[in-house]
């Protein structure tokens, strides 16, 4: 679990260091849908996982990729150009807020007991706290809006996933691999209305995106794999929570990032109204062990 927080919250930081490094942020985008698709296509062949053939599963993971891998980790690396690292993580804890609030306006979600709409709630007064739009220091920016929107993404993403991806006799490795591949496709077309590829990019920056693609990407949704079938969702629960967590004290430690009070204070209150948003009915599906389906690659943080 700590090597999985560590490895999955260290994307924010990977993405602020390859920013700094000259590489812009669709160069960093298609390096790491390309590099976390080569991990996923060695790991999917050792378990003898074949990759989706039918056009209607490719056709769902087209928007899939869009959705969870493409928009959100493009957005990601635009929004980092003018926030900190340590912010992208807080905003990022805020998917499963999106998540539940769109089951609720689509009448999907039927838990609808009074602490899971408090945790709701109780969520968004940590976001508005977060951006402090009544103060001049507040994070209301572009930047600051674009990865909230990536976030939002994510939670579109994870509720076309499950309709129309969870549960195919495809293996999860393999799956997840194809979706990668989609979102490198898509993001290699936009390359020609980017900017030029950059020559004076830093070794580091390199380096940088080599592990978000590689680490933060690949063997991340791997390891959450092998921690759901051999701990239990309960335990890969755990380790969305340690997200932000990790991302803001890498910001601190590598970066020298500074987070205000108001900024810490509004992380802790959006963990606490999404600890609620996440409890379950006595016996309920998140209640037994391995009902969970492994989260996709795209899932990752950042």
């Amino acid at each position: 679990m700590a090597v999985l927080a560590l490895l999955w919250g260290s994307g924010f930081l990977w993405i602020k260091i390859a920013l700094n490094g000259g590489l812009p942020p669709l160069h960093i985008t298609v390096i790491r849908c390309a590099l976390g698709a080569a991990v996923l296509l060695a790991l999917a062949r050792a378990a003898g996982q074949r990759l989706p053939r039918d056009r209607r599963t490719w056709g769902h993971l087209l928007v899939a990729a869009f959705l969870c891998n493409a928009l959100p980790f493009f957005l990601f690396s635009v929004g980092e150009q003018t926030v900190d690292s340590g912010v992208a993580g807080v905003l990022n804890a805020t998917t499963p807020l999106w998540s539940m609030g769109m089951g609720l306006a689509l009448g999907t979600e039927r838990d609808r007991r009074p602490v899971r709409l408090a945790g709701l709630l109780l969520g968004f007064v940590g976001v508005l706290l977060i951006f402090a739009p009544w103060q001049q220091s507040g994070l209301t920016s572009w930047g600051a809006l674009l990865l909230l929107a990536a976030a939002m993404s994510y939670a579109v993403a994870f509720v076309y996933m499950a309709r129309h991806l969870i549960g195919r006799e495809n293996g999860p490795l393999a799956l997840s691999a194809a979706q990668l591949v989609a979102a490198t496709g898509l993001t290699t077309f936009a390359l020609p209305a980017g900017p030029a590829a950059p020559v004076d990019a830093t070794l580091t920056a390199v380096v940088a995106v080599a592990a978000l693609g590689v680490l933060g990407t690949g063997v991340t949704f791997h390891l959450n794999s092998r921690l759901i079938a051999e701990e239990g969702p309960t335990a890969a629960a755990t380790v969305g929570y340690l997200l932000p967590v990790v991302s803001v004290l890498l910001g601190a430690v590598v970066l020298g990032e500074q987070l205000s009070v108001r900024v810490v204070t509004g992380l802790a209150v959006v963990l606490v109204g999404v600890g609620l948003t996440r409890g379950r009915k006595p016996g309920g599906p998140a209640g037994r062990a391995g009902a969970a389906a492994p989260r996709r690659a795209g899932s990752t943080a950042g």
